[in-house]
């Protein structure tokens, strides 16, 4: 049976391999281990590995792994869904949110940011793919959104996000990675920051521009249970 270990291992070969096809810079792609249903002794275990950046989806889980690794350096970055009663406990607590695609979350996570910590690194999320299911702003409102966001004041906007409708396509993955590569160079606000690609698509990631994939499954492996 496979180990975290062992995983990361083939996972980071991966990741060389597409960056190398890719053309681009070793190093220029980084690993968002997503750690949700996960115990926080899987982390504690890709840590041990040399990985620093954990991903939580669920607010709760997020904060009760943090408490017991509250030893451990790491960076916490919120990418799910976000509700405007949970921004305060996001703001307190996290380095990176890859998910606000409104302006009302953007300025509580603002308002709410501890005055001794750095400023909060910010993805907005772009629903790509059109999808009813799926959060994120529009392509057509994130122009707006995107330089109300640079101007707030305990923020650092740093880029973009995206979930795209599932496919085993590597064209279909490829054409919905370029739309978020295009739609963030067309902002012309200097970002520096794609958030794109999971487990079944990494690779199409990478060959569009992805500088964070958000890995789970091929890292920690299947999901084992539903949010509380």
């Amino acid at each position: 049976m496979s180990t975290i270990a062992d995983n990361l291992r083939a996972l980071a070969a991966r990741i060389h391999d597409a960056t190398q096809a890719a053309g681009r810079e070793p190093g220029s792609v980084q690993l968002l281990a997503v750690s949700k249903t996960k115990p926080a002794a899987a982390i504690r275990e890709i840590h041990a590995a040399g990985v620093r950046d954990v991903g939580e989806n669920y607010l709760q889980e997020a904060l009760a792994k943090q408490a017991e690794l509250r030893d451990l350096p790491l960076i916490w970055h919120f990418i799910g869904p976000i509700q405007s009663n949970k921004t305060k406990a996001i703001a307190e607590h996290f380095d990176w949110v890859h998910s606000v695609d409104r302006l009302k979350i953007a300025q509580r996570l603002s308002e709410q940011r501890p005055a001794g910590l750095a400023p909060l690194n910010i993805c907005l999320q772009v629903n790509v793919s059109g999808e009813d299911s799926k959060s994120g702003c529009a392509p057509a409102d994130l122009p707006a959104l995107a330089k109300a966001v640079a101007a707030l004041p305990n923020l650092r906007l740093r880029g973009l996000m995206a979930i795209p409708e599932p496919s085993e396509d590597r064209t279909i993955q490829e054409v919905a990675f370029a739309s978020l590569r295009q739609l963030q160079q067309g902002l012309d606000l200097g970002l520096d920051t794609l958030s794109m690609g999971m487990s079944h698509d990494l690779e199409a990631a990478i060959a569009q521009g992805a500088t964070w994939v958000r890995i789970g499954t091929a890292l920690f492996g299947a999901r084992q249970y539903g949010p509380a």
